[in-house]
């Protein structure tokens, strides 16, 4: 489906990386999927090396994934998605040049930064990480997921009817986990086909189950 382009070996992309988080996942996720090596850094989150001077050096807001190409930096999971997505995809593909398309990929990077994160996302970690969930994290929960499902009726992926774009990355890591926070998938049909056919694709990479 895509024509990637090669990557040198000798500059191997680095990704500091946490193996739990949904957010780390979709960039090791979509890196697979363009077929690029790279090397995984594991940042231990539980003892605060995120916290650390080097890695604040590399993205002072102290979060993974932190993405290395070169002497390039990228913090961000979203950003990363767009970076590697106009870098790395020269078919343009997964943020295919169309402006209305380009604009409905952003209302899905928003919503993964917005109402994913702290719904889905968050009802996730509680259970995961023992922590205390967000009073309102399962109504936001419960919206953003009967809008994807409904979304998702009309349309085989978020942003076009043949094609996965970034929209559909960034979404699917928490989405398809979103059990382990203690949401039953199967009253959204269209979301577990959904997932289903991004689980279908070329070199698809699984997120491990953390319950």
């Amino acid at each position: 489906m895509l024509n990637t382009v090669a990557v040198n070996s000798e500059q191997l992309i680095k990704l500091y990386d946490f193996e739990l988080s949904g957010h780390c996942h979709k960039v090791r996720l979509f890196l697979s999927l363009l077929d690029i090596p790279f090397e995984s850094i594991n940042i231990n989150l539980p003892k605060g090396e995120h916290k650390s001077d080097f890695f604040l050096d590399l993205n002072s807001f102290g979060q993974v994934p932190v993405m290395q190409d070169g002497d390039l930096v990228i913090a961000d999971s979203n950003a990363i998605l767009v970076y590697l997505a106009l870098k790395y995809d020269p078919l343009s593909v997964w943020l295919p040049i169309n402006p209305l398309i380009q604009a409905q990929i952003q209302r899905w990077l928003s919503a993964a930064a917005g109402p994913l994160a702290f719904g889905v996302a968050n009802l996730r970690a509680a259970r995961v990480f023992k922590r205390t969930a967000d009073l309102r994290a399962q109504e936001i929960s419960d919206k953003l997921l009967s809008a994807m499902n409904y979304e998702l009726s009309k349309s085989k992926f978020l942003c076009t009817v043949k094609n996965p774009t970034i929209a559909d990355i960034a979404m699917y890591s928490y989405t398809a986990h979103s059990p382990e926070g203690g949401i039953n998938l199967a009253q959204y049909e269209n979301i577990v086909n959904w997932i289903k056919d991004i689980e279908s694709l070329p070199r698809f990479q699984a997120m491990k189950k953390s319950l």
